[in-house]
């Protein structure tokens, strides 16, 4: 696989930069080197910037690839003029054919976080992340009513990554719920969770790829035996069944895949970005 470095330059966090960059370079079949450069709110860290290009392309003799959202036109031009990397100007490439549009100016408002403290949706998000780390693993059956979905599945099956993911990405309030032993034998949902049952999406895995997890967990153990995994997976899935709850199985899924289909089914009227 080609060997490349990739620049992420941004005057705010890179967030926004790094996020996009990805996304693109995820279309081709190479593991790059990155590197985040933030904060480059000035010519002089401009210069630096540049200075830290070029010399990554004399040392490898490629030319990094260098992803940038400035809005300052002065610290911008610095980088165009002295950058020995292929530059890819986000901004220019996406505002400036807005504004032509829309027919008004951005705002050229630097970093993406910018006043974002003083925004309820700043707080809300904070708040929903609050929730679901109270909410996590059935540490607490109060305010269930708040929550915007509810997760079950067995131990380990992706319940806790996705809460957080759909807290810190989306603003919902994401509690999770493991389903036990106990819950097998009475073969029904955890108790509290029967009147919010609308709210509530499965998550399954295969056996195997869950005894592999657990193991990395609790070695040898009877938790982390395949039998044992077999059994619990089953259960699991004949409990959502007779519950009619939808799920899906996570084995082969990224995070944001199975946040995207639980947003798609749940539909929360609730939504941030």
């Amino acid at each position: 696989m080609p060997h490349r470095t990739v620049f992420f330059i941004s005057d705010g966090t890179g967030i926004t930069a790094e996020t996009f960059g990805n996304a693109i370079l995820a279309q081709f079949e190479m593991k790059p080197r990155h590197v985040r450069l933030p904060f480059i709110d000035s010519v002089d860290k401009a210069h630096q910037a540049v200075r830290q290009v070029n010399h990554t392309a004399e040392v490898e003799g490629k030319r990094p690839i260098v992803f940038t959202t400035l809005v300052n036109m002065e610290v911008l031009k610095v980088i165009q003029d002295g950058c020995k990397g292929m530059l890819l100007d986000m901004f220019g490439t996406f505002v400036n054919p807005l504004e032509v549009e829309l027919g008004i100016k951005s705002n050229h408002r630097i970093g993406r976080f910018s006043d974002v403290s003083k925004s309820k949706e700043y707080h809300d998000r904070i708040e929903a992340i609050n929730f679901s780390l109270a909410h996590d693993d059935g540490q607490l059956n109060r305010d269930l009513e708040l929550s915007d979905v509810i997760l079950v599945g067995v131990s380990r099956s992706g319940k806790t990554p996705t809460s957080l993911y759909l807290a810190m990405q989306h603003g919902l309030k994401a509690a999770n719920y493991p389903l036990i032993p106990e819950d097998f034998e009475r073969k029904q949902l955890p108790p509290a969770l029967i009147p919010h049952k609308k709210k509530i999406f499965g998550l399954t895995i295969n056996p195997d790829r869950l005894s592999e997890i657990r193991n990395e967990r609790r070695p040898n153990s009877r938790y982390a035996s395949l039998e044992n995994c077999r059994a619990e997976v089953n259960e699991a899935e004949a409990m959502m069944r007779r519950a009619g709850i939808r799920w899906l199985s996570t084995t082969h899924k990224s995070i944001e895949e199975i946040a995207t289909t639980i947003l798609q089914e749940i539909r929360p009227e609730r939504l941030t970005y």
